[in-house]
């Protein structure tokens, strides 16, 4: 018969030996309750998408969990209306999706002042409190970031999500962005994701200053922007949009962007939806 003590030994070392897979990060997917996170600016989302646009929109994000839009027309009602067909639409797909939309931002022109929208599954997420533009950084940054506060549905702990859109890339946006390295701080949480339209290709010096607060980027050299025209077969143009997050806690488990685009024949309708493609990470939490 086998002695007690050693079931007792091969429970602790079982424990030690997970313990040890989750601190390496060798953890398989399986085991963990992974988060879909996509991030588009949708150029112009207002009156210009008509409903089989709307209904294009939302098949290409329905698979994330959680959506961050940029560029929500900000001068009229249209805007926000956009986003709720959109979120319609996602609901006539099979889940049930929310969203919250942003006021307008307080920028230095009405040419310049936007709306950012977040929508989510409500089966996976739930908005924990109120989504909010940062009020604090109103005066440095054009575009105030629109801020969420997220649960997992079986897993207690926040993760927040800034959405970012920023000043035109030839408008010095590394003057805005470096005070995004301050939201770990701020959120006193491993859980936080940066992401949107930085206008702002790697490397430059200004996203050394965030990778030294522990943000990584999901992508790396991706291209995400479309040209006007084809050129020799290619269609996409500037590496400008991503996701940072904080990879103290943070897993990667896939990353990339939805190339709606497809061909060539393709680009002339694509750009009737946006000038952008949505970027997106796959995650779970340590």
């Amino acid at each position: 018969m086998t002695h007690p003590l050693r079931y007792v030994f091969l429970i602790l070392l079982t424990v030690l030996l997970s313990c040890k897979a989750i601190a390496f990060g060798n953890v398989s997917k399986d085991t963990l309750q992974t988060l879909k996170i996509a991030s588009w600016n949708i150029r112009d989302l207002g009156r210009t998408k008509d409903a089989d646009e709307i209904t294009e929109i939302a098949k290409i994000i329905r698979d994330y969990d959680v959506v961050a839009i940029q560029e929500v027309v900000a001068k009229d009602p249209a805007g926000a209306q956009a986003v709720a067909k959109i979120a319609d639409a996602l609901n006539r797909m099979g889940s049930k999706w929310d969203y919250r939309i942003s006021m307008p931002t307080q920028s230095p022109s009405v040419y310049i002042s936007e709306r950012y929208a977040f929508l989510w599954k409500t089966s996976k997420v739930a908005l924990k409190s109120r989504a909010y533009l940062d009020d604090t950084l109103a005066e440095v940054i054009y575009r105030e970031p629109f801020i969420a506060e997220f649960v997992l549905k079986n897993d207690p702990t926040p993760f927040y999500v800034v959405n970012f859109h920023s000043r035109k890339f030839n408008d010095r946006p590394e003057v805005e962005i470096i005070y995004l390295k301050t939201y770990a701080q701020k959120f006193n949480s491993n859980r936080v994701f940066v992401l949107g339209d930085f206008n702002l290709k790697m490397p430059h010096p200004v996203w050394d200053e965030l990778y030294n607060v522990g943000f990584q980027p999901a992508l790396t050299a991706v291209k995400t922007t479309l040209k006007t025209t084809c050129k020799s077969g290619n269609y996409l143009n500037y590496a400008i949009d991503n996701v940072l997050y904080l990879s103290t806690n943070i897993k990667l488990i896939n990353a990339g962007v939805n190339d709606f685009v497809t061909n060539c024949e393709q680009l002339e309708h694509a750009r009737q939806l946006s000038d952008h493609l949505p970027v997106f990470i796959e995650c779970a939490f340590y």
